[in-house]
């Protein structure tokens, strides 16, 4: 009970702080301290997107220990289930207001593949690398007008009293080789063409500015500082989605 009063205590001080510019935000951090929202991911590149998003708001985002895995929930056949799923299971768990998230990668010449499975794209426990080498196998015939792609995101958050989802997508390319050491995952062979770089060859701040879960994480910071979100639900608070 006194962990529900807290968080709701810290939901509506957020709610009235965000109304104020980011220095007079970060004075009343520095005063009250900050309501903590669990991101369901032991990812620390994922974490580190959304506290860079949030870095300004009342908000101090927590990640999953280490030897936590969400492989088993993610049952869903699609990105909005998956996230959703565990968002849910980890904010029982918790009691805290909960993220979680489902992204990957759909290639258009295999028909939207590896998709919901990116992550375990190559079989139980492959590395990025192991990843990578399988989709490039599997695309070695495929001509540069077949090579197009999309990264997915869909962002879920629960809290006591409703849900919502928000997505974000950016569309790219799959090169033949692997280019650049920063980012995760599908990154190195992922090329943005506005910036003729792949995901691995640019900074954390360009990532997080175009990139498909910054978008999403953006669209849902945009909504925590709008909305006093433990508020009696309207209509559609229980799933709501945000796509444009």
């Amino acid at each position: 009970m006194r962990n529900k009063c807290m968080t709701r205590w810290f939901l509506h001080l957020g709610a009235f702080v965000s109304c104020f510019s980011p220095s007079t935000r970060r004075r009343f951090s520095d005063i009250f301290g900050k309501m903590r929202i669990l991101l369901a991911t032991t990812n620390k590149g994922k974490i580190g997107e959304l506290r860079l998003i949030l870095e300004h708001e009342p908000f101090e985002i927590i990640g999953l220990d280490a030897a936590a895995s969400t492989n088993e929930i993610e049952t869903g056949s699609s990105f909005e289930e998956n996230a959703i799923l565990k968002a849910r299971h980890y904010h029982q768990l918790s009691g805290l207001p909960t993220i979680a998230d489902d992204s990957g990668l759909e290639v258009e010449a295999l028909n939207g593949a590896p998709g919901v499975y990116s992550a375990r794209y190559g079989g139980a426990g492959a590395t990025d690398e192991a990843k990578i080498a399988k989709l490039l196998e599997v695309m070695k015939d495929v001509p540069e007008v077949g090579r197009g792609a999309r990264f997915t995101c869909v962002a879920a958050f629960v809290w006591p009293r409703g849900e919502r989802v928000f997505r974000g997508e950016v569309q790219g390319r799959i090169l033949n080789a692997p280019r650049g050491t920063n980012g995760f995952g599908y990154d190195p062979i992922f090329l943005y063409q506005p910036l003729g770089k792949t995901f691995a060859e640019i900074s954390s701040d360009e990532k997080t500015r175009i990139s498909h879960r910054g978008l999403a994480f953006k669209k849902m910071a945009a909504w925590l500082r709008e909305s006093s979100f433990l508020d009696t639900p309207k209509t559609g608070d229980r799933i709501g989605t945000t796509a444009d």
